[in-house]
C-alpha cells in the first residue's frame, strides 16, 4: 500500500504467496528473527528484534516470528515469573535495575505487567503456594543440593529454589492410598486424587494407635501417639509392619503402618492331639494390650522391633496349649478345658496361684484374658462318640432336675396348704375384731351425730339473727351512701351545666370579637388597597382641586374676597371686614 494501490507482475516475476499485516494490540508483542536492516535493506541474521503493541507490519522475506504473536504477561499479588538471561544485561537493560550474566535466574514479582527482553527467557509462571496449618511442601536448593520441608505458611519459591519429589515405597503409597479413602467415606478427602508427591506425606494416627518415623539422616526413630498427625520431613519414612491376619492365621496378610495399642481380641484355630491321640480342633480368643505410655517413648518403639506380633503371639501361646493338651486325656480335657488352657498360658506363680496374665518383654505385648470359644473333634468317630455321651449327660441331668423340681414342687405345695389354713384363722379372728371395732364407733357416731345436730341448729339460729342485723346495718349504709351520690351527682350536673354555659358564652364573645377584628381588618385593608389603587398624588390632586378652582373663578373676576349667604343666618362682618380693607402701606425709610 505504501508503494501502489495495484501490481501487475512482470513476465519475469512470479508471486510466492500473498503476505498478511501482523497487527499487535497494546497487550500483545512478538520477537522477531532475522530481522530486515532498514538502511541496508539485508537481513541482520541471528539477530532478535522485540516489537510491542500498538503496530502493525509485514514479515519481509527471511524474517520469522518466535513463538507468533504473544500476550503480555498480567502478574497477580501472588505471582511472579522466572527468569534467566541469555545474554549479559547491563543494569539499564535489565528489568530489576541490576546487572547480570548470561544464565543468571531471578525473578519478576507481582502485581505487573511484563514484556520480556530478547535477551530474557522466562522459564516459568510461579505462583504463591497457600498451605494449611498442617500442609507443607518439599523444596529443594539447586545450588547446595539441600532439601526441607516448608509447613504451615504460604510460600513463593526462590529463584534457586525447586519442588522436590519425596520418593515412597509402593506399600506406604498403598497405605496413605486406603487412608485418603478412607478419609473419603468419612467426607474429608478424595479417593480418586493421587498424592502429589512435592506435597509433605501427612499421616493421622489413629486414637489408641501407635507410628515409628525413620530419620535416615540422623539414624534415630520417634514414635508418634494418636490422636495425631505425622508430617515427614525429607529424609523421613513410615515403618510397616506386615501382620498375620484371619483364623487361623496366616502370615503377611495386613500391611499397616499405625499399630492399635489395645486392649483388642485377636481369635485362633488349633489343632491338638490329647494323650490318648483325641485330636480336637480348639477356636481361642486372646485379650491383648501393650503396656507403653507415652511419657517413656523409647520403650514404646520397642514394640515395632517384632514385626509380626499378632503371629508369634499366636505361635508361642499355641505351642503351650499343645504341650498342655498331649500330656492330658481326652477324657481329662473334656472335663477341665477351662482350668487346663488357663494354667498353660498364664502359668502358676510362686504361691501355686493362676497368673492373671502373660507379658512378652521384647515389646511389651500383655495377654490378660483367653476364651475358649469352641472344641470339635476332628475324627468323626471321636465327634459323634462326643455327642453321645453328651446327650446322655444331659439326659441323665435333665432327668435328676426334673425329679428335684417335681420333689420341690410338692414340698412347695404343703407348705402353701398349710399357710393358707393358718391365714384363714388369722382372717376370721381379725374380721371379729373388725366387727366389734365398727360397732362401738357406730354407737360413737349415732352420739355425736345428736350433739351435733343441736349445736349447728343453735348455731344456725344465732348466725340467722346476727346475718339479719348486718343486713340493716348494711342497708342503711348503702341508703346513706345512695343519697349522697345522688346529691353529689346533682351537684355535679349542675357545675357542669355552669361550666358549659359559661363556656358557650365565652367561645361567641371570643367569636364576636374576632369577627369585629376581622370586619376591622378588612375595611382598613380595603380603605389601603383603595387609597393605594388610586395613589397618593391623585388624593392630592383631589384635595386641591376645590380650591384652587374658587381662587381662579375670583382672580378671573377681579374680586379678592367674596362671601355668599342667603341671609337666614347672621355674619359677623367685625372680623371679616378687616380682611376686606387693606391695611394702609407704611413708607419706606430712606438708606
Amino acid at each position: 500500500m505504501n508503494d501502489c494501490d495495484s501490481y501487475i507482475p512482470d513476465i519475469n516475476q512470479s508471486i510466492r504467496g500473498v503476505v498478511n499485516i501482523q497487527t499487535l494490540t497494546n497487550r500483545q508483542f512478538c520477537v522477531v528473527l532475522d530481522p530486515r536492516d532498514p538502511k541496508t535493506g539485508l537481513n541482520r541474521l541471528g539477530a532478535r528484534e522485540l516489537r510491542k503493541g500498538e503496530c502493525s507490519f509485514f514479515l519481509h522475506p527471511g524474517e520469522r516470528m518466535e513463538k507468533g504473536i504473544q500476550d503480555v504477561y498480567v502478574l497477580s499479588e501472588g505471582q511472579a515469573l522466572l527468569m534467566r538471561a541469555t545474554e549479559p544485561m547491563t543494569a539499564e537493560e535489565s528489568p530489576d535495575g541490576k546487572a547480570h550474566c548470561a544464565g543468571d535466574r531471578w525473578m519478576i514479582y507481582g502485581p505487573c505487567d511484563f514484556i520480556p527482553d530478547v535477551k530474557l527467557e522466562v522459564l516459568e509462571t510461579r505462583q504463591m503456594i497457600p498451605l494449611d496449618e498442617n500442609e507443607g511442601v518439599y523444596v529443594r536448593d539447586m545450588s547446595t543440593g539441600k532439601i526441607r520441608a516448608v509447613i504451615g505458611q504460604s510460600y513463593m519459591l526462590k529463584p534457586n529454589e525447586e519442588l522436590w519429589a519425596k520418593p515412597m515405597s509402593a506399600d506406604v503409597e498403598a497405605l496413605l492410598q486406603r487412608e485418603a479413602s478412607r478419609d473419603k467415606n468419612s467426607g474429608k478427602g478424595d479417593r480418586s486424587k493421587r498424592r502429589d508427591p512435592t506435597r509433605v506425606v501427612s499421616y493421622h494416627v489413629p486414637h489408641g494407635a501407635l507410628v515409628q518415623v525413620f530419620d535416615f539422616e540422623k539414624r534415630t526413630s520417634r514414635a508418634v501417639f494418636g490422636p495425631d498427625i505425622v508430617l515427614l520431613q525429607p529424609d523421613e519414612q513410615f515403618t510397616t509392619l506386615s501382620l498375620s491376619a484371619d483364623v487361623p492365621k496366616r502370615e503377611n496378610a495386613i500391611q499397616t503402618i499405625a499399630v492399635f495399642l489395645g486392649p483388642d481380641f485377636m481369635t485362633d484355630q488349633l489343632i491338638v492331639e490329647t494323650s490318648d491321640h483325641a485330636r480336637l480342633t480348639l477356636k481361642l480368643s486372646y485379650s491383648w494390650f501393650f503396656d507403653v505410655s507415652p511419657d517413656d517413648p523409647n520403650k514404646a518403639l520397642e514394640i515395632f522391633s517384632t514385626p509380626d506380633f499378632v503371629g508369634d503371639l499366636c505361635k508361642v501361646l499355641g505351642a503351650r496349649v499343645r504341650a498342655a493338651v498331649a500330656a492330658t486325656t481326652f477324657e481329662k480335657f473334656h472335663k477341665q478345658s477351662v482350668e487346663i488352657i488357663q494354667q498353660s498360658v498364664f502359668g502358676k506363680d510362686e504361691n501355686g496361684k493362676l497368673r492373671d496374665r502373660v507379658v512378652f518383654e521384647s515389646n511389651h505385648l500383655v495377654v490378660n484374658n483367653i476364651d475358649i470359644q469352641s472344641v470339635e473333634p476332628v475324627d468323626q468317630k471321636t465327634r459323634d462318640s462326643l455327642q453321645k455321651s453328651v446327650q446322655l449327660a444331659i439326659e441323665i441331668t435333665s432327668k435328676s432336675q426334673e425329679a428335684g423340681a417335681r420333689h420341690e414342687a410338692q414340698r412347695m405345695e404343703q407348705e402353701a396348704k398349710g399357710a393358707l389354713e393358718r391365714q384363714k384363722l388369722a382372717d376370721e379372728a381379725e374380721a371379729e375384731r373388725s366387727r366389734t371395732q365398727l360397732l362401738e364407733l357406730q354407737a360413737q357416731s349415732i352420739a355425736v351425730e345428736s350433739a351435733g345436730q343441736a349445736t349447728a341448729e343453735a348455731r344456725a339460729a344465732a348466725e340467722a339473727a346476727k346475718i339479719e342485723g348486718q343486713a340493716a346495718v348494711d342497708r342503711a349504709k348503702l341508703e346513706a351512701e345512695s343519697h349522697l351520690i345522688a346529691e353529689q351527682s346533682i351537684l355535679a350536673e349542675a357545675k357542669a351545666k355552669h361550666a358549659v354555659e359559661l363556656e358557650h358564652k365565652k367561645k361567641v364573645d371570643e367569636l364576636e370579637i374576632k369577627k369585629s377584628r376581622q370586619l376591622a381588618e378588612i375595611e382598613v385593608q380595603k380603605f389601603s388597597q383603595i387609597v393605594d389603587a388610586i395613589g397618593a398624588d391623585t388624593l392630592c390632586a383631589i384635595a386641591r382641586a376645590g380650591p384652587e378652582m374658587q381662587s381662579r373663578l375670583l382672580s378671573g373676576l377681579g374680586l379678592q374676597s367674596v362671601m355668599i349667604t342667603d341671609g337666614s343666618s347672621p355674619v359677623n362682618l367685625f372680623n371679616t371686614a378687616s380682611g376686606l380693607i387693606a391695611a394702609p402701606q407704611q413708607p419706606k425709610e430712606d438708606k
